[in-house]
């Protein structure tokens, strides 16, 4: 009986999104990414949010997005827009 309890307690497996380029990458990871790509002052000029703009970090920035969803969808919407550059060969 105990084992029936203990299966119930497992979460489903994640499912796999194979058209989904944000699937599996952390937030730090997507920062991180449009920091080296395109600068703290590119992100300061792209999104003036003051996590990039005043004393820049990926801890400050992190702390800021996480509290904060539009931010959010806009980092994430721009690290897809970098990704779609690259593929075309824009730099």
């Amino acid at each position: 009986m105990a084992d029936s309890d203990d299966t119930a307690a497992l979460p489903a497996p994640a499912a796999r999104q194979p058209r989904n380029p944000l699937h599996g990458l952390t937030l730090e990871a997507i920062v991180t990414a449009l920091a080296a790509h395109y600068g703290w002052a590119g992100l300061a000029e792209r999104m003036p949010v003051r996590c990039f703009s005043h004393e820049p970090s990926v801890a400050s920035s992190l702390k800021f997005l996480r509290k904060t969803p539009w931010a959010r969808d806009k980092v994430e919407a721009l690290y897809l827009f970098m990704l779609r550059e690259r593929r075309r060969g824009v730099q």
